[in-house]
């Protein structure tokens, strides 16, 4: 029993449990998470691509409007993400964003180089 190949497999064991079933379980944790935070006005991201918002919220199951008076039932499962609302714009009342296709301190092109 207290054979140097016993030690191996102890120490592979443990080395599998770190690298592959721990973070298993806290991905696990985290959608749980994510599925119960879903609440009447969320904006969610189903497991199949749609964005939505939720109007109902049952127990394994949540209705999302997908569309002007659409809706469709989906599965708390299917729940991919909940979408965080947007937050307001950090620049100052009178600043004009920078345009997206200079640099700031770059000069204006002429029109014929654009």
């Amino acid at each position: 029993m207290n054979s140097p190949g016993f030690l191996i497999l102890i120490v592979a064991f443990g080395f599998l449990w770190f690298v592959l079933i721990r973070p298993q379980k806290r991905r696990q944790l985290e959608a749980a998470r994510t599925r119960n935070a879903v609440d009447v006005g969320s904006e969610v991201l189903t497991a199949g691509g749609i964005y939505g918002e939720v109007t109902e919220v049952h127990d394994d199951d949540v209705m999302v409007r997908i569309a002007p008076q659409l809706e469709v039932r989906v599965a708390r499962k299917a729940i991919g993400a909940v979408i965080p609302p947007p937050e307001a714009n950090d620049a100052e009342p009178g600043e004009d964003a920078a345009e997206p296709d200079s640099a700031p301190n770059e000069a204006p092109k002429p029109e014929n180089e654009r």
